[in-house]
């Protein structure tokens, strides 16, 4: 007995030793670690648009493939052929309505799409030359050209049709479906919980990808075609309240995205200083100069929990933030990481660590606020593994409010909201997109073309 005994006994021991560390280490959350001047060199833009000269070079690079990879890897099916050619011509005009027609966000795809993933993954300059054209940076210069000018220089409204639709959500499906609506003629109404309208392009990306408060700039644009209301500080609460949407509206579109977040399932979630990812993104994108970011307080070691996009933004930004320490830790190895190659490289150069098939066991706490986090190597388990920290980001992903839709006539898969291809719910005239419906890949390209698909459908129905 005594035998078996000893190996609990040195555990209980390791724990209470563990335990006394993280008690002895008092939490080091601070502002003003980096000076504003500081902070404005580091937020600035990763990645500043081509140069005239660097994006005809680049242009020439195209091959204008006939059956182009590009196009049919993009979700939205930009013809990327034609919109480069556009710009080796010098027609920015051209190339920026090429874009545009297709995907109505294309000025915030071009910084925050994943290209490396799509686009530009099947470029065949891969083979050719061991590098891809840079489309998303071309994307960026043609849209860049034209976002002085109204919308109403490119597109225009169709005659009134005397439809209304409501919109729940203003993200970029519901924008996009908002858009493509008014110019078919109809009047639509965007509801939404927040005083910005963008979504996740205003509160849920990083600051470096969307440098100049662009995300307002370009809904601004979009919203300018006329035709579109916009209601803010409206939450979709209770299954009345869809009622009378529907009742109101000829048609609904909802694109609630995915407002709750996930739960660890740890001891010590809810010690302070441990953070929804998402959240504290908010929270920076809201701080609009670098003297508001100066002010916004950040831990010495910061450790994010997750493997996805989210995981890259909040870390790197807590690096530029001055966190002196910032370890990314992932519980599968990097092949089913969320966030790309490009994307981890990003994070490296800008100082964090990212680690590999280590699961959260527990957070450790001294004084009520986070003070360490112990992992277990996944899968086959083994010895604890121990990262310090005074904030700890949760980027593990989010969920949907499940209680409104599910008693609405929804039907729900894994969480989301099932659709047909266009995005209707089966439940008459009323449609979903965007990351609350079941499928997708939570990317914002996908999110406009969900957005698009539901707009046709409407228009289709309501004007047979």
């Amino acid at each position: 007995m005594a035998d078996a005994a000893a190996p609990n006994a040195a555990a209980s021991a390791a724990a209470a030793i563990d335990r006394a560390l993280a008690a002895a280490t008092p939490a080091d959350v601070a502002a003003g670690r980096r000076s504003p001047e500081a902070l404005a060199a580091a937020i600035a833009d990763a990645a500043p648009r081509l140069a005239r000269g660097q994006a005809l070079v680049e242009a020439e690079r195209c091959l204008y493939c006939w059956d182009a990879p590009c196009q049919q890897a993009c979700p939205t099916g930009i013809d990327v052929p034609g919109f480069i050619r556009r710009i080796a011509d010098d027609n920015l005009r051209g190339a920026a309505r090429t874009i545009l027609s297709a995907n109505p966000f294309g000025g915030t795809c071009a910084r925050a799409c994943p290209t490396e993933v799509l686009c530009e993954q099947v470029c065949v300059r891969n083979l050719q030359q061991g590098k891809p054209v840079e489309i998303g940076r071309l994307q960026r210069y043609a849209t860049d050209a034209v976002m002085s000018r109204p919308v109403t220089a490119l597109f225009s409204r169709a005659a009134a049709t005397g439809r209304r639709i409501a919109v729940v959500g203003a993200g970029p499906a519901g924008l996009t479906c908002a858009f493509e609506l008014a110019r078919r003629g109809h009047e639509v109404v965007v509801h939404d919980l927040r005083d910005l309208p963008g979504g996740l392009n205003e509160y849920g990306l990083a600051t470096y990808k969307m440098a100049g408060d662009f995300a307002q700039a370009e809904a601004a644009w979009l919203l300018g075609i006329g035709g579109i209301g916009w209601q803010p500080g409206w939450e979709l609460e209770t299954a009345a309240q869809l009622a009378e949407l529907r009742a109101s509206f000829d048609a609904v579109y909802l694109a609630v995205g995915l407002a709750g977040t996930h739960r660890l399932g740890i001891d010590g979630e809810s010690l302070h200083g441990v953070h929804d990812a998402v959240a504290f993104i908010a929270t920076l994108r809201q701080a609009k100069t670098p003297e508001a970011l100066a002010r916004l307080a950040v831990g010495r070691r910061v450790v994010v929990i997750g493997g996805g996009m989210t995981a890259v933004d909040v870390a790197v930004q807590s690096r530029l933030l001055g966190a002196e320490r910032v370890d990314i830790v992932y519980r599968r190895g990097p092949e089913k990481m969320g966030a790309s190659a490009a994307e981890r490289e990003w994070a490296q150069k800008n100082g964090v660590t990212i680690h590999f098939g280590l699961a959260p066991l527990a957070i450790d706490g001294h004084g009520g606020h986070a003070s360490a986090v112990r992992f277990l190597p996944h899968p086959g388990g083994g010895d604890a593994v121990r990262f310090e920290a005074d904030q700890v980001f949760k980027a593990i992903g989010q969920k949907l409010d499940e209680s409104v839709l599910a008693s609405s006539g929804l039907t729900l898969l894994d969480g989301r909201v099932v659709t047909d291809a266009n995005g209707h719910t089966g439940v008459p005239h009323l449609y979903a997109g965007g990351d609350c419906r079941a499928g997708g890949r939570d990317l914002t390209v996908e999110a406009v073309e969900d957005g698009k698909r539901a707009a046709a459908a409407i228009h289709q129905e309501l004007l047979p």
